[in-house]
């Protein structure tokens, strides 16, 4: 199938072609036409399988078909996302897709000034792409009109959920009018995504490019098991060995981040750590000189990762494991995308068997283990409870000693706090 049988526009198909695309992906040649028939849909597609432009060229053709009022546009379609690198990888996709027509959009979120956003509303946009947070921000102040929407967007609803912003998801769709097209994107599928679906569509079409849960087969997926208090050793000799020129790497905690790329950078591997606490510009900066190759290592934690989008990605490293199963199908979702392969490594020291044994579960596949000469880890290190704002210092074998019961409530106080720096640090 090619994009030219999809009964998209010249003017799109001009746009799709000019990027070199010309075969849709799987998820996109299910997505496009059953929302060009004007139909809700429930898509399970993971990272990297095309799915943003799966949903914008199909919104962008029903938008042109009605030309923009003569009077101030009105915001036509919505898209909402968990981040604020998300939101702006849209905003592209938009300007990339739809630069041969005349529809205006804008991206608002937190973390910037809010009166550039106020004032480029006011003058009027077609679509609109926002963070939960700054888009109530704008609801509150009345610098925003919802009520002409006709496609409302969810995008990573398994990542808005985790972040905690159902309330403020229910209270955006309380803005909306009645009678419009939703489209539900999620990686990852729960129960909390089951009842929001069934509350927010009607008769979806339901389209899964993937096993529900499940990584991407293209990914080449192994662990490397060693003491905590060396991995920082063992993945600066990876990088260095192997000559990984691109590598993505995860901690659990903001203070992870800047402590192991500190550590590679005295190592002379050039590094930059992107995270909530940092700003919007620095976290742009990061990740653009990160696309560039001006920096090897991007250190990131699972919130600010979110919207990472580059071709060809070959190297993504589990520094921690993350507490929550799913999360690590995200994170290796960053390599092996739009038909290429990766390599997805994870370090995990005897603390992390649980979390290693839940992924398992999740992905229903036991990964490859091994063991690197020189990093063996101690037999005698005995496994002890993680603390949720971290695993045992990474240079200095501390100990945590809380409750599992304490790391339950501190995994949410994380997200909570995450969820904040992530989206609400613009707030005015």
């Amino acid at each position: 199938m090619l994009f030219s049988d999809l009964k998209l526009s010249t003017n799109i198909l001009k746009a799709v072609k000019d990027e070199g695309y010309e075969k849709p992906t799987p998820v996109q040649a299910e997505a496009i036409p059953a929302i060009l028939d004007g139909r809700d849909i429930l898509a399970g597609a993971q990272t990297g399988t095309g799915k943003t432009a799966g949903f914008m060229l199909p919104t962008l053709q029903l938008l042109a078909k009605t030309p923009p009022a003569k009077q101030k546009r009105r915001i036509r379609a919505l898209i909402l996302t968990p981040t604020r690198e998300l939101a702006s990888q849209v905003g592209e996709s938009v300007k990339t897709y739809g630069k041969y027509l005349s529809l205006k959009s804008t991206v608002v979120f937190g973390g910037v000034g809010i009166n550039p956003q106020i004032a480029a509303l006011k003058n009027g946009v077609d679509i609109l792409i926002a963070t939960p947070g700054r888009l109530l921000d704008h609801a509150g102040q009345q610098t925003i009109d919802l009520s002409a929407v006709e496609i409302f967007i969810l995008d990573e609803a398994d990542r808005m959920l985790d972040m905690g912003f159902i309330k403020d998801i229910r209270k955006v769709i309380a803005l909306l009018p009645k009678k419009r097209q939703n489209l539900l994107f999620s990686a990852t599928y729960s129960d909390e995504i089951k009842t929001l679906a069934n509350s927010l569509l009607k008769n979806p079409a339901e389209i899964e490019v993937a096993r529900r849960n499940t990584s991407s087969e293209l990914v080449k997926q192994s662990v490397i098991l060693v003491d905590c208090k060396r991995k920082s050793a063992l993945l600066g000799q990876l990088i260095a060995k192997n000559r990984w020129e691109q590598v993505l790497v995860f901690t659990r905690t903001k203070h992870g981040a800047n402590k192991l790329s500190e550590y590679l950078q005295k190592c002379k591997i050039s590094s930059a750590a992107i995270h909530g606490n940092k700003s919007q510009a620095a976290r742009t900066k990061a990740l653009d000189d990160f696309k560039k190759g001006v920096v090897k290592v991007l250190v990131a934690t699972d919130i600010a990762a979110r919207g990472i989008d580059i071709d060809a990605l070959p190297h993504v490293v589990n520094f921690e494991l993350p507490n929550i199963p799913e999360d690590y199908v995200h994170r290796i979702g960053r390599t092996g995308r739009a038909g290429c392969e990766g390599e997805a490594l994870s370090l995990v020291c005897v603390d992390e068997a649980e979390y290693l044994r839940a992924i398992e579960k999740l992905i229903k596949k036991e990964l490859e283990k091994r063991i690197i000469e020189g990093f063996e880890p101690d037999p005698n290190i005995k496994a002890e409870p993680i603390q949720r704002g971290g695993s045992r210092s990474a240079n200095k074998g501390e100990r945590g000693t809380n409750t599992a019961g304490q790391r339950d409530r501190g995994r949410q106080n994380t997200k909570n706090r995450d969820k904040k720096s992530a989206d609400r640090g613009g707030r005015r």
